[in-house]
This record gives structure tokens, C-alpha cells and sequence, in this order.
């Protein structure tokens, strides 16, 4: 899966599951693990998980403290 983002500033507020793998270079398994473990915080709208950006932002800059 190819990133579309170039940067912080280009991701949109909230994120699919899916886009945290090109972000992160990971597989399917591990995105869905890191939210499950609540590593990444997550949000559901109805059936729908959503990482909100600063989400990801708080679990990269803690990964690299």
C-alpha cells in the first residue's frame, strides 16, 4: 500500500485502521493490533474505528522518547 501523505500537515483529522500501515510501515495485523491494545487510541463512529490525528502523533513522539 503506497503512503499519500507526505506529511503530518496533509494527514486529514481522523485516519482509517488501513492508513496507519504505509504511515508506520506495518502490516494489516499489527495496525489493528496497536489500536486493539489501545496503543493507538481509536474512536468508533457506528461500526467504524477512526484514529484521530493527534492520536497518532502522542503514540509516534512517546515511541521515540
Amino acid at each position: 500500500m503506497e503512503n499519500k501523505y507526505r506529511s503530518f500537515d496533509e494527514l486529514p483529522l481522523t485516519l482509517r485502521v488501513e492508513d496507519l500501515m504505509p504511515i508506520l510501515g506495518i502490516g494489516r495485523n499489527t495496525a489493528y493490533e496497536l489500536v486493539r491494545t489501545k496503543q493507538i487510541r481509536s474512536v468508533k463512529v457506528g461500526r467504524l474505528l477512526r484514529i484521530p490525528k493527534q492520536c497518532l502523533i502522542d503514540y509516534l513522539t512517546a515511541t521515540t522518547q
